[in-house]
């Protein structure tokens, strides 16, 4: 089994399809040079949806592509804003008023005048209509309002500077058209009208579709794509026959071997990148049902032999085929955020994120943990014995691979530790609802690292979402988690910050193993501009939830006519 994953969803487990080697879809004529054939998503049979809010049969080029958001903010690049349908922004002095100023003379697709009102009309339908309002937008909202045709003020219900993030990437629809619909939660969006490049649905069947220029786009000028192609594909089986044929400009998946398996069909062409994505780690649970093992995880030179018992490059090369990046930050902060790092944070506490068998044996040792019974595994100090599973989803291959080499690492210095594979649902329940020892975890990313570490660790989140499942809940730590929203002074938020890696340093609540990598592959016979290790303007990825994917679009141009 092989997967796909994307930042919007940390892991999401591809469906397999037997003996399957045709691609039954086949993607626009390539002899349209200015048609760029993308797979955003795996799909059994296209249903045309271009409702920007539903999360279950959505399209995934409904966001972005038909939609434009209002600032995209750049996650390779410290949350860098690109500016769309708004040039600017401005909180309040008190930081409970956020006003957009919107571009003026954008229009919907349709030719009618976008404005203010239709910022206020979708932030309103969300109140009106809550099935809409997936990230709970209202919960920090007191009002929206428009005071003219190109100024929103957003009015806060509590300082939270974050909020800036999530109302800039909400799709604005056009007042009018929706105001009409009865029910826009279910409301199928057919034709969309919208304010980006591609909003024109030139063709539509289950098994491909076709979805072209914004005929009054209000940045023609940096567009150079006619169409998108979005040929069905079920699996990566599919996916890989078609890549290798060439008939796919730009998609993501995990590969093994990729040179051999994609990169040598055309050794010109066919590339790929990698860049750091969310940090994959191990969680320990301080709450553990187990009294024994409650009392070792509550133990930080335990925690810490644990991590220093972990060999992240063999994890990496052997589990992870080379592709992620390992993370030995003490605090876990991960590559992608390698401007944040606590460098304080890194000289008292880095020993720690170190491979050292020996220093973890001799941790152990020191700190009382010993073989009480003979069984060749070490005892509480107490003679209460340690023994437990590390979760990993059955099915989830690399995730599984790695956690057998993290149990091997802890066998190695003494540590009765086993692997357990329940179901992906099983696993996430049992991390939501604490029923666990250790667990491989997934951690979200951000536009800084505050939504990683606050979806990671504070007191809020536990109980609540598989990303928090701890239970470490440490006072000092939420106070400089809420600390760095309360404000957009940098060096007041770098302060922060500084304090969450000393305390998680200093704690080794989690043990982070690497960087997942960001599944990006395209081809560069048709079309250049790619972004790349030698481009890094932003993400480069093509899933839905990743914003940047329009600044990528705009960049791509074809080649000598796509020949």
């Amino acid at each position: 089994m092989t997967f796909l994953r994307n930042l919007a969803a940390l892991a999401a487990l591809l469906p397999a399809t037997a003996g399957v080697t045709e691609v039954r879809a086949q993607a626009a004529p390539l002899d349209n040079p200015s048609t760029l054939t993308i797979v955003a998503n795996f799909s059994t049979g296209w249903v045309r949806n271009f409702n920007p809010y539903n999360e279950t049969t959505r399209l995934y080029s409904a966001r972005e592509f038909a939609y434009e958001p209002l600032i995209i903010f750049n996650t390779l690049h410290n949350g860098r804003p690109h500016y769309r349908l708004a040039t600017g922004y401005d909180f309040s002095k008190d930081l409970l008023k956020l006003t957009f100023t919107l571009r003026e003379g954008v229009q919907w697709s349709d030719g009618q005048p976008f404005t203010a009102q239709d910022v206020v009309f979708t932030y309103e339908m969300f109140k009106r209509f809550k099935a809409l309002d997936t990230l709970d937008i209202w919960e920090r909202l007191a009002a929206v309002e428009a005071p003219d045709a190109h100024t929103v003020v957003f009015t806060l219900k509590r300082v939270n500077a974050n909020s800036l993030y999530e109302l800039a990437r909400i799709p604005v629809v056009p007042k009018h058209i929706w105001s009409k619909v009865a029910d826009p939660v279910t409301f199928t969006n057919p034709d969309p009208v919208g304010t980006g490049p591609m909003t024109e649905v030139r063709r539509f069947t289950n098994q491909l579709y076709v979805q072209c220029r914004n005929p009054h786009y209000w940045d023609a000028g940096s567009l150079k794509v006619d169409c998108l192609s979005f040929p069905q594909i079920g699996n990566n089986e599919q996916l890989l026959a078609a890549a290798r044929n060439g008939k796919l400009d730009w998609f993501g998946a995990f590969m093994p071997d990729i040179e051999r398996t994609y990169v040598a069909a055309n050794p010109v062409h066919h590339r790929y990148w990698f860049p750091p994505g969310g940090t994959v780690a191990v969680n320990i649970n301080f709450d553990s049902p187990n009294a024994g093992n409650r009392a070792a995880f509550r133990n930080v030179n335990f925690r810490r032999a644990v991590s220093m018992a972990m060999d992240r490059r063999a994890i990496v090369d052997i589990a992870g085929y080379g592709y992620p990046i390992v993370n030995e930050y003490a605090s876990g902060l991960g590559r992608l955020y390698q401007d944040w790092v606590n460098q304080d944070a890194e000289r008292q506490f880095g020993q720690y994120a170190k491979y050292d068998k020996d220093g973890a044996r001799a941790l152990l040792a020191d700190s009382g943990f010993r073989d009480v019974d003979g069984d060749g595994y070490v005892d509480n100090p107490d003679g209460k014995p340690i023994r437990f599973d590390i979760l990993a989803p059955n099915g989830w291959t690399d995730w599984v691979n790695t956690t057998q080499l993290v149990v091997e690492g802890l066998n190695a210095i003494g540590i009765n530790a086993r692997v357990s594979t329940p179901e992906p649902a099983s696993w996430a329940q049992k991390l939501i609802q604490g029923d666990y020892d250790m667990a491989i975890n997934g951690y979200f990313t951000g536009e800084t690292p505050h939504r990683s570490f606050d979806t990671g660790f504070h007191s809020r989140f536990s109980g609540k979402t598989r990303t928090a499942p701890t239970r470490f809940n440490n006072p000092e730590l939420n106070a400089a988690l809420d600390a760095f929203v309360a404000t957009i002074n940098p060096d007041e938020q770098r302060r922060a910050m500084d304090k969450v890696q000393m305390i998680l340093a200093a704690n080794t609540p989690y043990v982070p193993l690497f960087s997942n990598p960001i599944w990006y592959q395209y081809n560069t016979k048709r079309f250049k501009g790619w972004f790349n290790a030698d481009n890094p303007v932003a993400r480069p990825d093509v899933f839905d939830g990743t914003p940047e994917r329009l600044l990528h679009l705009l960049a791509l141009e074809p080649v000598n006519g796509g020949g």
